[in-house]
Order: C-alpha cells, then structure tokens, then sequence
C-alpha cells in the first residue's frame, strides 16, 4: 500500500513553509522515525537546497519494502497538529509567512479529512461484502439437490468441478466457517481454503470419472508444500486408485485428509455435520496417521 501521492506532496509543501534551516528539516526527519540509514541516504544536506532533501528522503522512504508507510504517517500526524512557527525564522528574519503556513496545514488537514472519510467508506462496503458472504443463500437440501443433478450427469466437463467448489464453500458457509474462494499464487490454481478449529486447510476439488491416481494426489501435496503449517483437504468424487493412500504417508509428514463423494452424501443427507465430518477425518489423521477414513464409522478405506 503506497501512501497517497496528494499528501505527500503536500506534506513536502508544508515542511517546506514551516521549517527554514536545513538541519531543523532533518531534525524533523529524525523525530518522526527516520532511520540513521535513511538521513545518511540524503548525503551531504548542508550542500543542498531545501527542496531537494526533502525529495530525497521522500524518494528513499518510498524505496524501503513498506514504502515508508510509518514515517510517512508520523509526519502527517506532526505536521497536521503543527502549533509553533519559530518567531525568528517568522517574524525577524521574515524567511516564513505564517499565514501561506497555516493554509498549507489547512490544506493538508482537509486531504487527510477526505482520505480518512474514503477509507471508512470503503471498510464499510467490505464488511458489507463479508457480512453478506457468510451467510449461505443455499440450505442443506437445496445443496444435497445440486449435488444429485451433478451424480445424475445434469452438468458435464469442466463445470461439473466448479459447482463441486461451490457447493463446499456452501457448507463450509451454513457450518459458520470461514473460507477463502479460489484463486492462483506462483502460477498454482487453488481451490479455495476452509479454516476449521484455527488452522487454514488448502481445498482440492476433484469431479472425475475416475479416481484419483499418484499424480493428482501428488501435485497437490506440493501445492500445500512451502505454505507455512500447510494443510489440505483433497476431495475426489470418486475416490482414489490403488496405493495413493500408501504412498502420500509413507515416510513423509501427514499434511492432508482424503474426502470422497460418500463422505459428502452423509453430510448432505443430515446423517453428520460438515464440521464433524471432518473432525473425525483430522482426528484419525492426527492420532493414527489415516488419512482416508469412513466419515460415518471412523475406518479405514481401502
């Protein structure tokens, strides 16, 4: 996030009209967060006009990873509620004019105003949208619906796993748990995430006409690999082929739970909750290193 171009030109217009010596300009600097690292980045300031130091720290500031977002937002804070206009640079020496300094505060004051109502108006209109999201506009039967037109072949290709995204964010949703739509990091399509008991699960949603082999089952887990406590839920109609199981445990961290199309017909038909459901799969991953089980009976499948 860069900080408005608008107030810091204004910001520059102010110090300009209520600091004359150089050093106080760079004493104003320190004061507000500047770092030794980025004073010395100004060079030699006795040799330059007042302008340019105050571009070149600007300029530095705007170089530092986070744009210099602090120290920015020090120095509006400061100069925003500027009170003392030194009477020797003011009145004796009559280098600054209290007046042009005033309404460069006062101009300052007013884009900060404007800026400030701006962002309330945009966090309203996102908690309007997340308020919105997290109530499901589909109930439990009207989801165990679309899931039998997707069984009975009503919806074909590619479509078919789009609505079987959707019909998992749905129940996440009518479950009171928070998801993240899908999207795409380093070139990686995801299917969204589900967070469930404080931890954020990468979803993987598979409609096929086959089970799922080696390869999917791999591919996801090195999507989940190089994400921070990462964790996955691969959810796969129709289930996984021979030895996919055995060969994503076998001597590696357990980092992701298997769901297939039965698992989801139990919740959907109200037998078990969607959290419960996968409670007990988490928990036979956690305490028995099973990554496949019934959701009904707690075994193991395959």
């Amino acid at each position: 996030m860069s900080f408005p171009s608008d107030i810091k030109n204004a910001m520059r217009d102010c110090i300009l009209k209520l600091l004359w010596p150089k050093d106080d300009i760079v004493a104003f600097f320190k004061s507000n967060s500047c770092t030794s690292s980025d004073i010395k980045a100004i060079g030699d300031h006795k040799t330059m006009n007042r302008s340019a130091i105050i571009d070149t720290m600007f300029n530095q500031l705007s170089k530092k990873p986070d744009e210099g977002l602090g120290q920015f937002r020090a120095m509006l804070q400061s100069l925003i509620n500027w009170t003392h206009f030194d009477p020797y640079y003011f009145d004796n020496l009559k280098k600054l004019n209290k007046a042009d300094a005033e309404r460069s505060i006062s101009h300052l004051k007013q884009l900060q105003e404007l800026r400030d109502h701006k962002i309330q108006e945009q966090r309203k209109e996102r908690e309007r949208k997340e308020s919105e999201a997290k109530f499901p506009s589909n109930t439990l039967p009207d989801l165990k619906a679309k899931f039998v037109s997707l069984l009975q072949g009503k919806v074909v290709g590619a479509r078919r796993g789009y609505d079987l995204e959707e019909i998992l964010q749905s129940l996440a949703k009518l479950s009171n748990l928070d998801i993240t739509e899908p999207f795409r990091v380093n070139g990686e399509q995801i299917d969204g995430s589900i967070k469930f008991d404080g931890e954020h699960y990468l979803v993987e949603a598979k409609w096929q006409d086959k089970a799922v082999a080696n390869e999917g089952a791999y591919q996801f887990a090195g999507k989940i690999e190089g994400k921070m406590y990462g964790r996955g839920l691969f959810v796969s109609i129709h289930g996984f082929s021979d030895h996919v199981v055995s060969s994503l445990v076998a001597g590696k961290a357990i980092k992701t739970i298997f769901i297939d199309g039965a698992d989801l017909i139990v919740v959907l038909e109200g037998f078990i909750g969607f959290p419960d459901m996968l409670n007990k799969k988490i928990k036979a991953a956690q305490t028995k290193g099973l990554i496949y089980i019934d959701a009904m009976t707690g075994k193991q499948k395959q």
